[in-house]
C-alpha cells in the first residue's frame, strides 16, 4: 500500500499519465469529475488537458480505457479547444477502441466519433475513418463503416461527404468477410436513402446478387426526404425550430425545406472519370477515313463501346470530335452517321460542361443532316444534339441555329425548330434573355408562316415554350405582329407544354431553381400557367413588378399615349413603333378638301390660291386660328397638310406666307393626331425650305414636331434620304445640322446608324465645305452615343478628313450625351425603355459592333491553307500564318465562322519554333479584334491554349500571350474563360511562369469582375498549392490573388476549401486567408446599367449576367459606396438613359464607364514591401534616370497594373496630355476618400508624376504640383512618414523644376518642399536639395540655396547634413558664382546660419577668397544694420520656430495663417515617426527639459551654479538676497526625475486593473491640489488625458459589461477620474494646455458617458452624471477657447457622419456648442479665428448646406448658423480677413454664406459710414455709446496685436484711458496670457515716463518682459514679437537696467559697475526698429558688447545665446504636441518673473 499512498498524492495530470493502471484509472475518474465541473466552455482549464486526451482514449488496460474514454467523450463535448485534438484522437479511437471485444468500449468510441462531427470536425472525422477502412483487422472496418452509417443517419449527406464513402463501397463489398458485406450493405441502404438513384451508377459493377438484395432493400424505403436528427453547434438553434414545427404537427412544412437536399448529389458526381483517348485502337484515324463501310463501322463501334462510361475524364477531344463530325455530315451511309451521332452523344454526357468548347462545330453539322427521313437517324441525331445542348449555353451556339434557321428544306427546319423548343424548356427567364429571344423569335416568327405545316407546327411549339418560360410581357413585343389566330395557337402550345416542362425539365429546373414544387407541376389551365412562371422564373421577381409600374409611365408623359392601346414594349426595330402610329390610308383630294372644308371658314380655302400675296397670308392667320382652336380628335391633319401642300404649296415666293405656313404644319404635328402619310406630304417640301434664310428656322421646328409624331428614326430617315437625293448644299448641310440637334432632344434610341453612315459618308465626299462640317459636327453627336467604334466605319477616309473627325470626337470625349428632352410625351420610352434596359449587358454593348459590315471568310480558309499551317517546314507553315493575317487584315471585320482555322492555330501554339507561336499569338490579337464579341465561342478551343503559352520559358512570348489573353478578354468578358475546369486545369500545371502569369492576369481581372463565377472554387485548391510553390513568386502572385478570390467567394468557402489540406499547410493557408480577410476590396457596384434602375424601372436582377446568383444580384447593386463614385456610376447612367436602350455606347466605351465606378486604387496587401523589396535586390531598375527611358516607362506601367484601375492606368500612360490631364483630376476627386489606397500606391504615384516633371506641356505640371500640394498635405493629417525608397526615387526630379523659368511653378515647388518636411526629416531633404545647388542651371541653383536658408531657418544647425562644417563649406563656393540671383541666395543663406549660430560660421566655412569674405562681410553687417530683414521674413515666409502661446497674438498675426497650421501639422507628424526619432533624436526634440533645467545659467562657466544640487524636489530654494526672483522649485534638477514619475503614473491611469488606476489618480489629485506642486503636470496634461478618456473607453467597453465586477468600483473609480479632472480644469494654465484632438476625445468620453444607460440604473449613476455634467461645464470654460471649439466641431462633424452614433449625443455636443456660443462674447479676443473659421469651412464641406437639411432634427444647421451670425455679429466684416487658412476660399460655401451675413447685417443697418463701429453687426441702436467704446478698444486691442501698429496702439490706449478716467479695459486683457497683459501695462508705463520726463523705470517693477525672454533666447523669437517695446524712445538706462538683472541672473556683482565704459556711448547707436524681437535687439546689443569688454563671462553669455538658440530651434520632439510645448514654454517664463 505504500506504493498506493504514494501515487494518490499526485496531482490529476500526473494521475492519469502513472505507470500505476490504478493510478491511471483514479486519474481519469478525477479528470471526468474535474471535467464535469467546469460550466464554462472556454475556460482556460480545458487547454491543460488537451495532451492528455490520445492517452485517455488509447490506454492499454481495457478497464481504465473505458474510463478514459468516457472523459473523453465529456471533455470533447464541453471544452472549446477540443476540436484540436480530432485526428489524433479519432485515429486513436479506430486503431485502439474498435478492435476492443468489450461493446460499451465499441460504442463510447463511435459516441466520440460523432462528438467531433457535432463540433464541426466532420472532414478530420471522416478522413479518418476512411482510413480504418484499409486496416487489416475486420472488426476496425466494420465499426468504422458503422461509425460512417450512424454519422450519416444522424446529421445526414449534407455533413457527410458521400462520394469517397461511394468510391470504396465496391470494395467492401468483395470483402472475404461477411460482417464487413453486411455493414456495407446496410450504409449502401442509409446512402440511398439520402441520394437515391444517384447510387444506383457507381454500384452497377458489384455482384448481381447483392445488387439484388440492395434492390429489395432499398424499395422497403420510406419515400418521403429523409431529415437530420442531430445537428452541428451551429446548427442546433435549427433543430429546436425543427422540434416546434413537429410538436406543432408542421412536418410537412420541415418536407418542403429541405426539399433541395434530394437533387443535391448528382450520380455523375459520384462516378470515376474514365481516361479513353488512350484506349482507342491505334489505327481509328485511319480506319475512319477507310473506304470500306465496314471499316469505319468497325471503328465506330469501338468508339461507341469507350463512350458508354458515363463519366470521362478531360482530354483534348478536338480530332475524335472532328473525326466524328466528318462522319455525320459526309459519310453515305445513314447507319454510320446515326453511330456517329451515339458516340458524340456519349462523349457529351460523359464530359457534360467539358464538351462545350466543342459544340460550336458540331452543332450546324448535325442541324444539317436533319434533312435524312429515316427515324433512327433522326433520333440519333435528336438525342446528340440534346446532349451536346446541356453541354453548352443557348447563347453561344445561337448563331450557329439561327443560321440553319433559313434553310430551304423543311425537314431541317422543323427539327431546328423542335430543338429550339427542347431547348428553351432547360431555360429560365434569367438564362433567356431578351437579346437571345430576340432573334430567336423573328426566325420563327418566319416559320409560323411557311408553307409546310410541320414547320408551322414546330414554330408554334417552340414560340409557345417560350411564352411558358419567359411570361407573355416578355414575349409579347414580339408577338405584335401575329395575327389573333396564330397567337391562339402558340398560346394553346404554351399550355400543353406544362405537362412536357414538368417531366423533361423538371431535373433542369430543379437545379436551376433552388426549390420547384414536383406536386403542382401537373396541373392544367390557369392556375398551372401560373405555376410554372413561378417554377420557372424565380429570379427575376422584380421583373414582374416592374412594368406594372410601367403601365403610369414616367411622370414626364403628360400627354395620354397615342390611340392605339398599349402600344407595344420594347421593340428595337421600327416595327413596333408604327403598329402603334395612327395607320392612315393616303386620301384623295376630294375628300381632304371636304374634310377640310369642314373646319376651316370658307374664305380661308378659297384665298389659299390667290394671286394676291396679302390674301394668301390673311388666310394663313385664319387657317392658324383655327387650328389652334381646334380639338385633338377632330383634327383631320392630313386633310389640312394637303390644303397647305396645294398650289401654290411649297413653291411660295412671299416669305412671309411661307414662315406661316411652315408654322401651321409644326402646329398641325403638335396638336392633332399626326400620321406618317401626312408626314409623308408635307416632308419634301420642309427640306426643300431648310436652307432658307428667313424660313430655314421655321421649317426645323416643323421638322422637330413631325419627328415628336411620327418619331424621329423614321422622320430621320425620310429627312436624310430626301435631303441627298437633291443637289442643294446649303439644303443638305442645314439637314445634317437639323439632325446633330435633334439627336441631342430626342436622344439616340432606334436610330438605324447604317443607313447613316452611308449618308453622311456622302456628305463628307461633297464639294461644298458647309455640308462636309456639319457631317462632321453630326459624327460628333453620334459618337457621344455610339462611342470610339464609330470611327471603324470611317477609317478608308483621307487623312486629312479622318483628322478632322477626330479633333471632332476628341472634343467629345469624357462629354455625356444630355437626357433626351423630347419625344417622350406620346410614346412614352417605356416602350423602348423596357426591351432595352434590360438587355443582357453583352447584347447592348455589341450593338454598334453589330452594325459594322462583317466578312465570311470561312471560304478563304481553305484545307490547302489548313495543312499549309501544319506543315513539317517551319518556313511552309510561316507563310501559311502569313496568308492568315493578310485574310484577316484585309476583311478587317469577320463574321465569327472560321472553319477549321482554329485547330490549325491551336497547333501553332506550341509550335517548336517560338518566333511561330509569336505570330500566331499576334493573329489571334487581330482575329480577336476583328470577330469582336463573337470570339466568344472559341475561349474554349482557342482561349485556353493561349493561356497555356503564359508557362513558355521566354519573357517575350509570355508578353505576347498575356497581351493577347487581354484582347480576347476585353470582346469576351470573363465569364467565359471563368466557366468550366478549364482554368482550373491549366492552374494545376505545376509550371512556375504559367502559374504566376495566369494568377497575376486573375488578380488584375477578377476585382473588376461584378459576378461571381460560378466555376471559381475549382480554382482554389490550385491557388493552394501556389501559395506553397518552390518558386517564391509564384507564392506572391498568389498571395496577391487571394483577397481577390475571397471578394467573390468569400472567406467562409475559401476556409471550407482548405479541409482537404495537410494540417500544416492548412494553417499557413488558414493564416494567409485571414490576412487577406482584411484587405479585401469590397465588390465593384452593379454595372452603370444597374445604376439607371431609376429611369427604365427595371429591377436590378435584369442587370445581373445569368451566371450570378440572385443574392449576388442584389447585393452588387444595394453595396454602398462613397459619394464620389456614386456620382460617378450616376453620370454613366445618365448615358445609359439617353441612349434610350439599344445604342448604347460601343462595348469599349461602355465597358469603361462601367469599370469607373470602382475604386482607383486597389490596396494589394505588402504591394509596395515587395516593390521595394524588388528594387533593392535589383530585381526591378532602380527608380534613376536623367531622361526616363522606355524600359522605365514600361516597368512603372507594370507595377501599377495590379494596383490602379485599368481605366486610369489607361489614361495614365496615354501619349496625350489631356488624358494625363484627366488622370490627375481623377486622382485630385479621390484623394480624400481612397487614403490608404493613395498611400499603398504612394511610391508609384510619386514614380508617375517624376515623369510628368520630363513633360513639356505646362497644364500638366502645374496640375501635378497642385495634385501634390494636396498629397502632402494629406499625408501630414494621416502623419505618414515617407520611405527611403519613395524620397530618392521623388525628391531629385521634384527639384529639378524649383528651376524653372515660370515664377508660380517655382513657387509651387518650394511650397511642396515646405510641406514635404512634414512627411520627411528636413535633415534628410537637406543632401537632396544640396544636391541641386550643382545644377547648370543657375535659378535652379539660387531657389535650391534659399530653401537651404529656410530649412536651416526653421530646423536650426542640426539639418545641415553631413556635418554642419562640410554643408556650409559647399554654400560659401557659391558666393562666387557668375551669376548674381545664385550670389545673393549664397549670402542670404550663410547670412540666415548668422544669425542662429553667430561669429562661428566663420569657423565652419573655413578659408574664402578675399572678395567672397568681404562680400559676406557687408552682408551680415548690412543684416545687422536691419536685423528687421530677416525676422519679418522669418514670420512672413517660414512658420515661426515655436508658435506663440499668446492666443492673441495667434488671432492678430498678420503672417500667413497658414503657416502657422502647417507647422502644427508639422509638429505632429514629426512626432508620428519613430524613426525620426531614433535616427536623428536630438534634430527632432525641442529638449525642454533641457531648457526647463537651464534657467539662463547653466550655460555660464560658473561651475558652482552647475554642481549646485537641491536637496529636495518640493523645498522651496533659498533665495540670494538681490531682487531676482527664486527659481521655482518645480523645474531645475527634480524635473528630470518628476517627468519620469509623473509619465509612469499617468501611464498607470490606463490601466486595465481598476485599483492600479485609483492609486494612480489618487496620486496625481495630491498633486493637482497643491499649488505649489501642480506646475509639474505641466507638459504632461495631453498624456494625461489621453490616458483619461482610454480608461473611460475601456470602462464603458469592458468593465460595465463584465457580469463579476462590483459596480461600487466602478462608480468609485468614475469620482475619482471626474474628481480629478474637476480639479485639473479649475486651474487654468493646465486647463489651456489641453490640445484640440485630446479635447474632442476627451468631449466624446464624456459626452459617451453621460447617456450611458447602464449607469442611470446604478444607485449612484445620478451623482456621477451630474458631475459629469459639471466636469464638461469647467472643460468648455477654462481649456483654450479655439481648441475646444474645433474640438466640438469636429466632434459634431464626426458624430454626424457615424451611422452608429446616436442622435442623443450630437445633440449633447450641439449643447456644448450654443454653451460655447454664449461665452463668445467674453472669449472672442483670445480665440484664433482663422482655424475656427477654418473648421467650419471643412464641417460645411463635408456637410453642404443640402445634407444639412436632410437631416432629421433641424439643430445641426441651426447650430451652425448661431455660431457664424455670433461670430459675424462679434467681428463684423474683418471676419473675412480671418479666411486665411482656407485653400480656395472662392469655392468655399463659408465665405458665401458669410458675405451674405455681412450683407444683411448691413442693410439692416442701412448706413455703410462710420467704419470704426461698423464691427458691432448689430448696431441697433447707433448711438449706443457703449457699443463704440466697445468697438474702438477692439480696435485698439488688434493694433496693439500686430508687429506693426503695436506702438501706436499703446500710444491710442494711453490717450483713451487719460481721456475716459473710468473706462474699464479689463474685460479686454482678462482673457489675454499673464505675458500680454503685463506687456500692455509695462508699455503704458513707459509711454506715461516719457510724456512726463521721467528718467527710467523704477525699480520695482520688476523684470521687464524683455530680459525676462532673455533667458531662453530663440524659442522666444515670435512669442515677443508682439511684445515689442518702442526701441526708439527708450533711453539708455532702460538697457542698463536690464543688464543689471541679467548679471544678477548670472551670480556677477553688480558694485563694480562704475569701473567701466559708460553704457551709454555704446548704447547711443541708432536704436532698433520696434519690429525685430527682443531676442534679436539683445543680440545685437550684446555683440556690441563684447567688441568693447575684456571680460570673459560677457563673450560667454553671447555664445550661450548662440548655443541655447541651436539647441533651440530644432522642431518638436518626438512625443509633445506643438501647443503643449507653447504652453510649457509660456509656463518656464512665468515661473521666472
Amino acid at each position: 500500500m505504500g506504493d498506493d499512498s504514494e501515487w494518490m498524492k499526485l496531482p490529476v495530470d500526473q494521475k492519469c499519465e502513472h505507470k500505476l493502471w490504478k493510478a491511471r484509472l483514479s486519474g481519469y475518474e478525477e479528470a471526468l469529475k474535474i471535467f464535469q465541473k467546469i460550466k464554462d466552455e472556454k475556460s482556460p482549464e480545458w487547454s491543460k488537458f488537451l495532451g492528455l486526451i490520445k492517452k485517455l482514449v488509447t490506454d492499454s488496460n481495457a478497464v481504465v480505457q473505458l474510463k478514459g474514454l468516457e472523459a473523453a467523450l465529456v471533455y470533447v463535448e464541453n471544452a472549446h479547444v477540443a476540436g484540436k485534438t480530432t485526428g489524433e484522437v479519432v485515429s486513436g479511437v479506430v486503431s485502439k477502441v474498435f478492435n476492443q471485444p468489450k461493446a460499451k468500449a465499441k460504442e463510447l468510441g463511435i459516441e466520440i466519433c460523432l462528438m467531433y462531427i457535432e463540433i464541426e470536425k466532420g472532414e478530420a472525422v471522416q478522413e479518418e475513418l476512411l482510413k480504418g477502412l484499409d486496416n487489416k483487422n475486420p472488426k476496425i472496418v466494420v465499426a468504422c463503416i458503422e461509425t460512417l452509417r450512424k454519422a450519416l443517419s444522424e446529421f445526414g449527406s449534407k455533413i457527410i461527404l458521400l462520394k469517397p464513402i461511394i468510391k470504396v463501397l465496391p470494395k467492401l463489398f468483395e470483402s472475404r468477410e461477411k460482417a464487413v458485406r453486411d455493414e456495407a450493405k446496410l450504409i449502401a441502404v442509409e446512402i440511398y436513402r439520402w441520394i437515391r438513384d444517384a447510387l444506383r451508377p457507381p454500384l452497377q459493377n458489384i455482384n448481381s446478387v447483392q445488387l439484388k438484395e440492395l434492390e429489395e432493400e432499398w424499395v422497403k424505403l420510406p419515400t418521403g426526404a429523409p431529415k437530420p436528427s442531430r445537428f452541428l453547434r451551429s446548427q442546433q438553434e435549427l433543430e429546436a425550430k425543427l422540434e416546434q414545427q413537429q410538436s406543432a404537427g408542421g412536418d410537412a412544412e420541415g418536407g418542403g425545406d429541405d426539399g433541395d437536399e434530394v437533387p443535391q448529389i448528382d450520380a455523375y458526381e459520384l462516378l470515376e472519370a474514365v481516361e479513353i483517348l488512350s484506349k482507342l485502337p491505334k489505327d481509328f484515324y485511319d480506319k475512319i477515313e477507310a473506304k470500306k463501310w465496314q471499316e469505319r463501322k468497325e471503328a465506330l463501334e469501338a468508339v461507341e463501346v469507350l463512350v458508354k462510361n458515363p463519366k470521362l475524364e478531360a482530354g483534348d477531344y478536338a480530332d475524335l470530335v472532328k473525326a466524328l463530325k466528318k462522319v455525320v455530315g459526309k459519310d453515305t451511309n445513314v447507319m454510320l452517321v446515326a453511330l456517329a451521332a451515339k458516340c458524340l452523344t456519349g462523349l457529351a454526357v460523359g464530359l457534360r460542361k467539358k464538351f462545350g468548347q466543342y459544340a460550336g462545330h458540331v452543332v450546324p453539322t448535325i442541324l444539317e443532316k436533319f434533312k435524312e427521313k429515316k427515324p433512327q437517324v433522326v433520333q440519333a441525331l435528336q438525342e446528340a444534339i440534346d446532349a451536346i445542348f446541356l453541354t453548352t449555353t443557348l447563347q453561344n451556339i445561337s448563331e450557329d441555329v439561327l443560321a440553319v434557321m433559313d434553310n430551304k428544306n423543311p425537314t431541317i427546319k422543323q427539327q431546328t425548330s423542335l430543338f429550339i423548343a427542347r431547348s428553351f424548356r432547360h431555360c429560365t427567364a434569367s438564362t433567356l434573355p431578351k437579346s437571345l429571344l430576340k432573334p430567336f423569335c423573328a426566325a420563327l416568327l418566319k416559320h409560323i408562316n411557311d408553307s409546310a405545316p410541320e414547320v408551322r407546327d414546330a414554330a408554334f411549339e417552340a414560340l409557345g415554350t417560350a411564352l411558358k418560360v419567359v411570361g407573355e410581357k416578355a414575349v409579347n413585343p414580339f408577338l405584335a405582329d401575329v395575327d389573333k389566330l396564330k397567337l391562339d395557337k402558340i398560346k394553346e402550345c404554351s399550355e400543353k407544354v406544362e405537362l412536357v416542362h414538368g417531366k423533361k425539365a423538371g431535373l433542369a429546373a430543379d437545379k436551376k431553381e433552388s426549390k420547384p414544387v414536383p406536386g403542382r407541376t401537373a396541373t392544367s389551365g390557369a392556375a398551372g400557367d401560373k405555376d410554372t412562371k413561378d417554377i420557372s422564373a424565380p429570379k427575376p421577381g422584380p421583373l414582374k413588378k416592374a412594368p406594372t409600374t410601367k403601365a403610369g409611365g414616367p411622370p414626364k408623359k403628360g400627354k395620354p399615349a397615342a390611340p392605339g392601346g398599349t402600344g407595344s414594349t420594347g421593340t428595337k426595330n421600327k416595327k413596333g413603333p408604327e403598329t402603334k402610329e395612327i395607320v392612315e390610308p393616303e386620301l384623295s383630294i376630294e375628300v381632304c378638301e371636304e374634310k377640310a372644308s369642314a373646319v376651316l371658314p370658307a374664305t380661308c380655302i378659297q384665298l389659299l390660291d390667290s394671286s394676291n400675296w396679302k390674301e394668301r397670308l390673311a388666310c394663313m392667320e385664319e387657317f392658324q386660328k383655327a387650328v389652334e382652336l381646334m380639338d385633338r380628335t377632330e383634327m383631320p391633319c392630313q386633310a389640312l397638310v394637303r390644303m397647305l401642300a396645294k398650289k401654290p404649296g411649297w413653291k411660295e415666293t412671299n416669305f412671309q406666307v411661307m414662315q406661316m405656313k411652315l408654322h401651321i404644319v409644326a402646329l398641325i404635328a403638335q396638336k392633332g393626331n399626326f400620321s406618317k402619310t401626312s408626314a409623308q406630304i408635307v416632308l419634301d417640301g420642309l427640306v426643300d425650305k431648310i436652307g432658307d434664310v428667313k424660313c430655314g428656322n421655321n421649317a426645323k421646328e416643323a421638322m422637330t414636331a413631325i419627328a415628336e409624331a411620327c418619331m424621329l428614326p423614321w422622320t430621320a430617315e425620310q429627312v436624310m434620304s430626301m435631303a441627298f437625293s437633291q443637289k442643294n448644299p446649303k439644303n443638305q448641310s442645314e439637314t445634317l445640322n437639323w439632325l446633330s440637334n435633334a439627336i441631342k432632344e430626342f436622344g439616340f434610341s432606334g436610330l438605324n446608324v447604317k443607313a447613316f453612315i452611308s449618308n453622311v459618308k456622302t456628305a463628307l465626299a461633297a464639294t461644298n465645305p458647309a455640308v462636309r462640317t456639319s457631317a462632321i459636327t453630326l459624327l460628333g453627336v453620334m459618337y457621344l452615343y455610339v462611342g470610339p467604334s464609330l470611327r471603324m466605319f470611317f477609317e478608308d477616309e483621307k487623312p486629312a478628313l479622318l483628322s478632322q473627325i477626330d479633333a471632332e470626337f476628341e472634343k467629345m470625349q469624357g462629354q455625356s450625351p444630355p437626357a433626351p428632352t423630347r419625344g417622350i410625351s406620346k410614346h412614352s420610352i417605356s416602350g423602348t425603355d423596357e426591351g432595352e434596359d434590360g438587355d443582357e449587358p453583352d447584347e447592348v454593348g455589341t450593338d454598334v459592333v453589330d452594325l459594322l459590315p462583317r466578312t465570311e471568310i470561312s471560304d478563304k480558309i481553305t484545307s490547302e491553307l489548313v495543312s499549309k499551317i501544319s506543315d513539317k517546314n517551319w518556313k511552309i507553315r510561316k507563310e501559311g500564318l502569313d496568308e492568315v493575317a493578310g485574310i484577316i487584315n484585309e476583311a478587317k471585320f469577320i463574321q465569327p465562322n472560321i472553319g477549321e482555322l482554329p485547330t490549325a492555330l491551336k497547333g501553332r501554339l506550341n509550335d517548336s519554333n517560338k518566333i511561330l507561336v509569336q505570330q500566331t499569338l499576334n493573329i489571334l490579337q487581330q482575329l480577336a479584334v476583328a470577330m469582336g464579341p463573337n470570339i466568344k465561342q472559341h475561349v474554349k478551343n482557342l482561349g485556353i491554349p493561349i493561356i497555356t503559352v503564359l508557362g513558355d520559358s521566354k519573357n517575350n512570348v509570355r508578353a505576347a500571350a498575356l497581351a493577347t489573353v487581354n484582347a480576347w478578354a476585353e470582346q469576351t468578358g470573363m465569364k467565359e474563360w471563368l466557366e468550366g475546369e478549364d482554368l482550373s486545369e491549366e492552374l494545376k500545371k505545376e509550371n512556375p511562369f504559367l502559374r504566376q502569369e495566369l494568377l497575376g492576369w486573375l488578380a488584375e481581372k477578377l476585382p473588376t469582375l461584378r459576378s461571381t463565377p460560378t466555376d471559381l472554387i475549382l480554382c482554389v485548391p490550385h491557388l493552394y498549392s501556389c501559395l506553397e510553390d518552390r518558386n517564391g513568386d509564384v507564392r506572391k502572385k498568389a498571395q496577391d490573388a487571394l483577397p481577390f478570390f475571397m471578394m467573390h467567394l468569400g472567406y467562409e468557402k475559401m476556409a471550407k476549401a482548405t479541409g482537404k489540406l495537410k494540417p500544416t499547410s492548412k494553417d499557413q493557408v488558414l493564416a494567409m486567408l485571414e490576412k487577406a480577410k482584411a484587405n479585401m476590396p469590397a465588390k465593384p457596384a452593379a454595372s452603370a446599367k444597374a445604376s439607371s434602375k431609376p429611369m427604365g424601372g427595371s429591377a436590378p436582377a435584369k442587370f445581373q449576367p445569368s451566371s450570378a446568383p440572385v443574392e449576388d444580384s442584389v447585393s452588387s447593386t444595394v453595396e454602398p459606396k462613397p459619394d464620389p463614385k456614386k456620382a460617378k456610376a450616376l453620370g454613366v447612367s445618365s448615358k445609359a438613359k439617353s441612349a434610350q436602350g439599344k445604342k448604347v455606347p460601343s462595348k469599349t466605351s461602355l465597358k469603361e464607364d462601367e469599370d469607373k465606378s470602382g475604386p482607383i486604387f486597389i490596396v494589394v496587401p505588402n504591394g509596395k514591401e515587395q516593390r521595394m523589396k524588388d528594387e533593392k535586390g535589383l530585381k526591378v531598375l532602380k527608380w534613376n534616370f536623367t531622361t526616363p527611358r522606355d524600359e522605365y516607362i514600361e516597368q512603372l506601367k507594370t507595377q501599377m497594373s495590379s494596383c490602379v484601375a485599368k481605366w486610369l492606368q489607361d489614361e495614365m500612360f496615354h501619349s496625350d496630355f489631356q488624358h494625363h490631364n484627366k488622370a490627375l483630376a481623377v486622382m485630385v476627386d479621390h484623394l480624400e476618400s481612397e487614403k490608404e489606397g493613395v498611400i499603398g500606391c504612394l511610391d508609384l504615384i510619386l514614380k508617375w508624376l517624376t515623369l510628368r516633371f520630363f513633360d513639356t506641356n505646362t497644364s500638366v505640371l502645374m496640375k501635378a504640383l497642385e495634385y501634390l500640394k494636396l498629397l502632402f498635405t494629406l499625408l501630414s493629417e494621416e502623419e505618414y512618414h515617407l520611405t527611403e525608397n519613395e524620397a530618392s526615387s521623388f525628391i531629385p526630379y521634384l527639384i529639378l523644376k524649383v528651376g524653372e523659368p515660370k515664377d508660380v511653378i517655382r513657387k509651387d515647388v518650394r511650397a511642396i518642399l515646405n510641406r514635404m518636411c512634414l512627411v520627411y526629416p528636413a535633415s534628410k531633404m537637406f543632401p537632396f536639395i544640396m544636391e541641386g545647388t550643382k545644377s547648370k542651371n543657375s535659378k535652379q541653383r539660387a531657389e535650391c540655396l534659399e530653401e537651404l536658408g529656410c530649412l536651416v531657418e526653421s530646423y536650426g544647425m542640426n539639418v545641415c547634413q553631413p556635418t554642419p562644417g562640410k554643408a556650409l563649406k559647399e554654400i560659401a563656393i557659391h558666393i562666387g558664382d557668375r551669376d548674381n540671383a545664385v550670389r545673393n541666395a549664397a549670402l542670404n543663406t550663410i547670412v540666415t546660419v548668422y544669425n542662429v549660430h553667430g561669429d562661428q560660421v566663420f569657423k565652419l566655412i573655413g578659408t574664402l577668397s578675399e572678395k567672397d569674405m568681404s562680400m559676406l562681410e557687408e552682408r551680415i553687417k548690412r543684416s545687422a544694420k536691419r536685423p528687421s530683414a530677416a525676422p519679418i521674413k522669418q514670420v512672413e515666409e517660414k512658420p515661426p520656430r515655436t508658435q506663440s502661446i499668446n492666443s492673441n497674438a495667434n488671432m492678430l498675426r498678420k503672417g500667413p495663417a497658414e503657416d502657422m497650421s502647417s507647422k502644427l501639422n508639422q509638429a505632429r507628424s514629426m512626432s508620428g515617426h519613430p524613426e525620426a526619432a531614433q535616427m536623428v533624436r536630438r534634430e527632432f526634440q525641442l529638449d525642454l527639459d533641457e531648457i526647463e533645467n537651464d534657467n539662463g545659467t547653466v550655460r555660464c562657466e560658473m561651475p558652482e551654479l552647475v554642481q549646485h544640487k537641491l536637496d529636495d524636489i518640493f523645498e522651496p530654494v533659498l533665495i540670494p538676497e538681490p531682487k531676482i526672483r527664486a527659481v521655482s522649485p518645480h523645474f531645475d534638477d527634480m524635473h528630470s526625475n518628476t517627468a519620469s514619475t509623473i509619465n509612469f503614473i499617468i501611464s498607470q491611469v490606463a490601466s486595465g486593473d481598476i485599483n492600479t488606476s485609483i492609486q494612480a489618480l489618487t496620486q496625481i489629485d495630491e498633486v493637482l491640489r497643491q499649488e505649489d506642486k501642480a506646475e509639474a503636470m505641466s507638459g504632461h496634461i495631453d498624456q494625461f488625458l489621453i490616458a483619461t478618456f482610454m480608461q473611460l473607453r475601456l470602462i464603458y467597453n469592458t468593465h460595465m459589461a463584465d457580469e463579476k465586477l462590483e459596480k461600487d468600483e466602478i462608480i468609485k473609480l468614475y469620482s475619482c477620474i471626474i474628481g480629478n479632472m474637476i480639479s485639473l480644469f479649475q486651474i487654468e494654465s493646465l486647463a489651456r494646455e489641453a490640445s484640440t484632438g485630446v479635447l474632442k476625445d476627451l468631449m466624446h468620453g464624456l459626452i459617451t458617458l453621460m447617456l450611458d444607460s447602464r449607469i442611470e440604473d446604478l444607485e449612484e449613476g445620478q451623482q456621477v452624471i451630474r458631475s459629469v455634467n459639471l466636469l464638461v461645464v469647467k472643460v468648455l470654460e477654462k481649456s483654450d477657447q479655439t481648441n475646444i471649439l474645433s474640438a466640438l466641431l469636429v466632434l459634431l462633424q464626426d458624430s454626424l457622419l457615424a451611422t452608429a452614433s446616436s442622435p442623443k449625443f450630437s445633440e449633447l455636443v450641439m449643447k456644448c456648442l450654443w454653451r460655447m456660443v454664449r461665452l463668445l462674447p467674453d472669449t472672442i479676443n483670445s480665440i484664433n479665428l482663422d482655424r475656427i473659421l477654418l473648421d467650419i469651412h471643412i464641417f460645411m464641406k463635408v456637410f453642404p448646406k443640402e445634407k444639412l437639411k436632410q437631416c432629421k432634427s433641424e439643430f445641426p444647421i441651426r447650430t451652425l448658423k448661431t455660431l457664424l451670425h455670433t461670430l459675424c455679429k462679434l467681428k463684423g466684416p474683418k471676419i473675412l480677413d480671418h479666411l486665411t487658412m482656407i485653400d480656395n476660399k472662392n469655392e468655399s460655401e463659408l465665405e458665401a454664406h458669410l458675405c451674405r451675413m455681412m450683407k444683411h447685417s448691413m442693410d439692416q443697418t442701412g448706413s455703410k459710414s462710420d467704419k470704426e463701429t461698423e464691427k458691432g453687426a448689430s448696431r441697433i441702436d447707433e448711438k449706443s455709446s457703449k457699443a463704440k467704446v466697445n468697438d474702438f478698444l477692439a480696435e485698439i486691442f488688434k493694433k496693439i496685436g500686430s508687429k506693426e501698429n503695436t506702438k501706436e496702439g499703446l500710444a491710442e490706449l494711453y490717450e483713451y484711458k487719460k481721456k475716459y478716467s473710468d473706462a474699464d479695459i479689463e474685460p479686454f486683457l482678462k482673457n489675454s496670457s499673464q505675458f500680454f497683459q503685463s506687456y500692455v501695462e509695462r508699455g503704458l508705463r513707459v509711454i506715461e515716463m516719457e510724456r512726463e520726463g521721467k528718467g527710467r523705470i523704477p525699480a520695482s517693477t520688476g523684470i521687464s518682459p524683455q530680459t525676462e525672454v532673455s533667458c531662453m533666447p530663440a524659442p522666444t523669437s515670435t512669442v515677443s514679437s508682439i511684445g515689442n517695446t518702442n526701441g526708439e524712445e527708450v533711453g539708455p538706462s532702460v538697457y542698463l537696467e536690464r543688464l543689471k538683472i541679467l548679471r544678477q541672473r548670472c551670480g556677477l556683482d553688480n558694485t563694480k559697475q562704475d569701473e567701466r565704459p559708460p553704457l551709454t556711448s555704446l548704447l547711443s547707436k541708432p536704436a532698433v526698429p520696434p519690429v525685430a524681437s527682443s531676442t534679436d535687439m539683445l543680440h545685437s546689443k550684446l555683440s556690441q558688447l563684447r567688441e568693447s569688454r575684456e571680460q570673459h563671462q560677457h563673450s560667454d553669455l553671447d555664445s550661450n545665446q548662440t548655443h541655447s538658440s541651436g539647441s533651440v530651434t530644432t522642431s518638436s520632439s518626438s512625443t509633445a504636441n506643438i501647443d503643449d510645448l507653447k504652453k510649457r514654454l509660456e509656463r518656464i517664463k512665468s515661473s521666472r518673473k
